[in-house]
Parts: C-alpha cells; structure tokens; sequence
C-alpha cells in the first residue's frame, strides 16, 4: 500500500516574489514566516550572497491542506505553453449560465492583479465552461 506524499509546485520565473504574492491573492495563501533569527523576509534576503537575492520566495496554504507554492528565478524567459499548469476551482457544481458568471466576477478580480484574460471556453457537451488565463508572467492558469 502507497502512502500519500506531500508535495509542492515549483514555478520558474523572473521574480519570484512578485509571482508569489500574485498566487497568494488568487489562492488565499500566505508567505510564511521567515526563518529563525530573522524578523522578515527582506532581512533574510539581504543577508545572502549578492547573486542569491531574490531568487526565490514561497506562499502556503493557512489551512495545511493545499501544496506549498515555491518560486524561483531563472535565466530563460518563458518560450512555449505550459505543460502543467493550475486549475483555480471557482465553480465546482456550477453549471451553465451561472458559472459563466462565477468564472467571470473572479476573472475581474484577478485582472485587477495583473493577470490577463485568454480565453472563455465554453461548455461542449463534454466538459463545462472554463476560463483560461495567464498570470503576471504569463503562466497559463484555468478558472474552473
């Protein structure tokens, strides 16, 4: 018998701060506490090497239940579309004309934080309507 595993997902970008609190206004998260001996992250920044500084930073969920979000920078720009990316659950249960509209009040908050509206794709008879979106460094995200 397998035992269930913790996990986290890790995101390539820029600047990790800035993505990372983009993700906790979206999700609900927080920036943990800072490690021991440092009053916040700022100072814990400032005392690593000068090529370290700002290549990284996280968020997790307040609850425990949702994966820690780890965000660390890199040289390369992103090139292609994901291949994995996050579907935000905004309207579990929701069907037609009604999670439309749950999809898009949450759209025109998250817009306000810098994230760009895709694409609604529209309910096929398959699957139900989800709105595809990119956040502030063009990562592609679902509003489900």
């Amino acid at each position: 018998m397998t035992s269930i595993r913790q996990f986290q997902v890790t995101f390539d970008c820029a600047d990790p701060e800035r993505v990372a609190r983009f993700w906790c206004e979206v999700l609900g998260y927080v920036v943990p506490p800072p490690p021991e001996g440092f009053a916040d992250w700022g100072a814990f920044d400032r005392a690593q090497p000068a090529e370290r500084q700002g290549s990284a930073f996280a968020c997790v969920d307040p609850s425990g239940v949702g994966p820690r979000l780890f965000f660390q920078r890199v040289p390369e720009g992103k090139a292609v579309k994901n291949r994995l990316h996050l579907d935000v659950r905004i309207g579990p249960g929701l069907t037609g004309d009604e999670r439309v509209a749950a999809l898009e009040a949450e759209c025109t908050r998250l817009l306000a934080l810098g994230a760009v509206r895709v694409q609604l794709l529209r309910a096929d008879g398959f699957g139900e309507s989800c709105l595809v979106m990119q956040d502030v460094e063009g990562n592609e995200f679902c509003l489900d």
